[in-house]
């Protein structure tokens, strides 16, 4: 039973929604614990395929609750409460305080309703998907509070939007808006207020429904290994996921549909 989020399952989307309303959904170590919890029990779920995390209220994650850095001790960081054993299958990058998302296996849509700062825009960076209200906000706001590019921040923020506008958004710490947003590559796409869940849903419903997700399940594997991979290991990856492709039963319902002319039914096999 969790405390500080809500989940759901339906039609194979789990939503995952950080539900700290009255403080704009900041983040706690309770809060910080479930979501990772709610997030494994995504991963295991063979009837979940993909995942939509989103916000309560008027703002998807304000970044860390400031009440608990007022008490937060030094060593925090490196506390052994925070290190999990690593699955020796996935890569040890994607296993960190806040860079574990690229480890879930099922695509993950940020539905950012609201404003995205500090660590809320960490969260949303490691999403596959981002699509954003018109009413959202982002800020990296580590600047002005006397901190650094935390959590990976300035590794992953370059490859979304570019060298330039990485050092613009963490150097000043300015606030943008969800059209500035939007011309940068930050987010995929930005709808209005009222539509955000809705759509957010019909891309998961889509991912579960019109493609294979086995098909989605190896490339978004390959998406996140390439940054550590030259062009000839990626093709290597690339030609060994091919073959096994080529004997799964998804691609076999592939040809098929397309033959028949019908709705596919993919299994994920």
């Amino acid at each position: 039973m969790f405390s500080q989020i809500g989940y759901s399952v339906e039609n194979a989307v789990a939503v995952i929604t950080l539900d700290r309303p009255e403080r704009l959904n900041a983040l706690t170590k309770v809060l910080e614990a479930e979501l990772r919890e709610a997030i494994a029990r995504a991963d295991r779920d063979d009837t979940v395929r993909a995942v939509v995390l989103t916000g309560a209220g008027r703002a998807f994650c304000a970044g860390m609750d400031m009440e608990e850095l007022e008490v937060l001790p030094p060593g925090d960081i490196r506390e052994q409460s925070w290190m999990r054993a690593y699955d020796m299958n996935r890569r040890a990058d994607y296993q960190t305080r806040y860079s574990y998302f690229p480890a879930l296996r099922k695509p993950i849509i940020a539905a950012l309703n609201g404003a995205a700062a500090g660590l809320g825009l960490v969260m949303a960076l490691y999403c596959d998907f981002r699509i954003a209200s018109e009413s959202a906000v982002f800020a990296t706001a580590f600047a002005k509070r006397g901190l650094i590019a935390e959590h990976g921040i300035a590794w992953i923020l370059p490859r979304v939007v570019g060298h330039a506008h990485a050092i613009d958004l963490l150097m000043t710490s300015r606030k943008i808006d969800a059209n500035e947003a939007l011309a940068m590559g930050l987010v995929s796409r930005v709808v209005p207020a009222g539509e955000l869940l809705s759509k957010a849903l019909m891309l998961a419903r889509s991912l579960c429904e019109d493609v294979s997700p086995r098909s989605v399940r190896v490339m978004k594997q390959q998406l996140w290994e390439a940054p550590y991979q030259s062009l000839g290991e990626a093709v290597a990856l690339a030609n060994r996921e091919m073959f096994d492709s080529i004997q799964s039963d998804d691609f076999r319902e592939g040809v098929a549909h397309f033959i028949e002319k019908r709705k596919p039914a993919f299994t994920g096999a």
